[in-house]
């Protein structure tokens, strides 16, 4: 072995993710909001034995019970536990923002990419439609597909990951177009290696790192709209619990039982700033010039 430290693309690559690493873990307002997300993440998985009761238990003894040792967050209208619901609606909110991201992810991603690669026509067509998308506010969008399609957990997720396709698909094309006009893809081109392989071997894994920044964000805009539903009645059904939803049933006793409204409000308030921050830090750790 020579003298000479070798250095092959996979240490190089190892070498870069540490290094991504290293500035996400400098970002204390990432490593907070990273810390929140790894906390409502194992309390939605682990629901069944964090939350000490059921989310549907009823005790009609004990309605509208303030806070304290028995009751963290006291009981609602039913006498059920504000906290046990609190911690299973976390499950649903996560849930439905991460499938309708990916789903989101995984369409405007293939649109954006088919757009950016072969131009012309092909990207005149697709992006004429997105913008036809784009122009319909997303929450509006959101409130038509969900009122055409019923109420519910995967009409939810389809109608949110739908209204989120434009932005993925803008991303993507964005990174592509840059990508595309490397001199690896060139050699593929001239090698003879299919269209189909260049796309999904070659561009989109050297464009994810934008794509990884706006699913993170997008977690968070998908959680809001996932309340929004909710909270109108379009979105899961009762007596599944969802913060949004839980919002709606107390707004009426508000002034009478504030906690009713708090801590449904917190957990949102909470969890979407967890994103967000996250984000942000990943995004100054993919690029440090973007680093404020």
């Amino acid at each position: 072995m020579s003298d000479r430290e070798e250095f092959t693309p996979r240490s190089k690559k190892k070498s870069q993710i540490s290094e991504i690493l290293k500035r996400l873990l400098m970002n204390h307002a990432a490593v907070v909001g990273m810390l929140i997300m790894l906390i409502l993440i194992f309390a939605a998985i682990f629901a069944d034995y964090v939350a000490p009761y059921s989310y549907e238990q009823q005790n009609l003894n004990e309605m509208f019970a303030r806070p304290s040792l028995k009751h963290l967050f006291g009981t609602d209208n039913f006498g059920r536990d504000i906290f046990s619901r609190v911690i299973y609606g976390a499950r649903i909110s996560l849930f439905i923002g991460l499938t309708s991201v990916v789903l989101g992810c995984i369409s405007g991603g293939a649109l954006g990419a088919i757009a950016a690669y072969y131009g012309g026509r092909a990207d005149n067509i697709i992006m004429r439609v997105l913008d036809v998308m784009n122009s319909i506010p997303n929450l509006l969008l959101a409130i038509s597909l969900s009122a055409s399609m019923g109420a519910g957990v995967g009409n939810a997720m389809i109608a949110i990951g739908i209204t989120s396709i434009p932005i993925y698909a803008r991303v993507v094309r964005a990174a592509v177009m840059t990508v595309k006009e490397q001199e690896y893809i060139e050699a593929a081109r001239v090698l003879g290696v299919s269209n189909r392989r260049i796309i999904l071997r070659h561009i989109l894994p050297n464009s994810l790192a934008p794509i990884i920044v706006q699913a993170s964000l997008g977690i968070a805009g998908a959680i809001i709209t996932t309340a929004s539903l909710s909270f109108i009645g379009l979105g899961v059904v009762p007596p599944t619990p969802e913060w949004g939803g839980m919002l709606s049933a107390g707004r009426q006793y508000i002034r009478n039982h504030w906690h009713m409204v708090t801590f449904p409000g917190l957990a949102i308030m909470i969890t979407v700033m967890s994103f967000n921050l996250f984000g942000d830090g990943l995004r100054d750790a993919l690029d440090p010039r973007l680093k404020r």
